[in-house]
């Protein structure tokens, strides 16, 4: 439990570029869903982007941001998330290698955690923009709480939002 007993609102990412992605997002938002101390409140659209960095030649993925609240501190979400990702068959045998799911704690309410195994707000958050349109569809004038910027203003600064492309529809 967190220290005030009250839940704390964060975001996630999910990513999926090999097997069927979108069921691998729609399992790891069930997956989310089913831990007893966390509630999804909201999802993105789905976008589909070319892979960034990694090696050539990997299928595109489909990306989305879920808005949750949970009274999980932050090293038991990531740890949660990363147990989510084991059981679709996450193999990290390349940095940013191909992967059936990718779940990335991006922010965590307004705090800001720095240990060995987790950064929050994630370090390239304002880099990527195939996490910064999805976090838009949620929470354009969130404060990144360490850059003091709107995740709008995050995106507008990026040089090309080329090669993202949103999907039509719900999932």
């Amino acid at each position: 439990m967190n220290g005030n007993h009250q839940p704390t609102t964060a975001f996630l990412a999910l990513g999926s570029n090999l097997g069927d992605r979108l069921a691998n997002l729609q399992g790891a938002w069930q997956a989310l869903h089913d831990l007893p101390q966390l509630k999804v409140l909201a999802a993105s659209a789905i976008y589909e982007t070319e892979p960034v960095g990694g090696p050539d030649g990997q299928p595109a993925f489909l990306n989305a941001v879920l808005m949750v609240e949970t009274f999980l501190e932050a090293p038991a979400l990531l740890a949660a998330g990363l147990a989510i990702e084991q059981s679709f068959g996450r193999c990290r045998h390349e940095h940013w290698g191909p992967r059936t799911l990718d779940i990335d704690l991006l922010l965590y309410g307004d705090k800001i955690v720095q240990q060995q195994d987790l950064v929050v707000p994630h370090p390239r958050l304002h880099e990527r923009a195939f996490v910064l349109m999805p976090l838009m569809d949620l929470a354009p004038d969130l404060l990144h709480p360490l850059r003091r910027q709107t995740v709008r203003d995050m995106l507008h600064q990026l040089p090309s939002t080329a090669g993202i492309r949103r999907l039509p529809g719900h999932w």
